[in-house]
């Protein structure tokens, strides 16, 4: 399951990751989100001890969405080391965010 990632354990959990970061800025309103959250679900299993997979509720976690700038949901950012590797903003199929995982590992 995907970790829930909030404005209290953000750095903690992303910033100081070992392992690359997937993080999906989603909205419980929001559609597309809605169709790219079950993928979301997916990737975290079976990438499990090798990446992290979080999601982040922009309504309930502003200070993270407003630190990326994150204007358009979804946006899946992809962390290394703890800087922006990889963008993804709106709905895309599952391989193109494996695709993009894959690369930082």
């Amino acid at each position: 399951m995907a970790l829930a990632i909030t404005d209290a354990n953000f750095e903690e959990l992303v910033l100081k990751s070992d392992k690359p970061v997937l993080l999906d800025f989603w909205a419980e309103w929001c559609g597309p989100c809605r169709m790219v959250g079950p993928l979301v679900e997916e990737m975290a299993q079976e990438f499990e001890g090798r990446a992290l997979i979080g999601k982040v509720d922009v309504d309930s976690n502003p200070g993270v969405a407003s630190k990326f700038g994150i204007r358009n949901i979804p946006t899946i950012l992809f962390f290394k080391n703890g800087e922006i590797a990889d963008k993804q903003v709106g709905a895309v199929p599952k391989n193109t965010l494996i695709a993009k995982l894959e690369a930082l590992l």
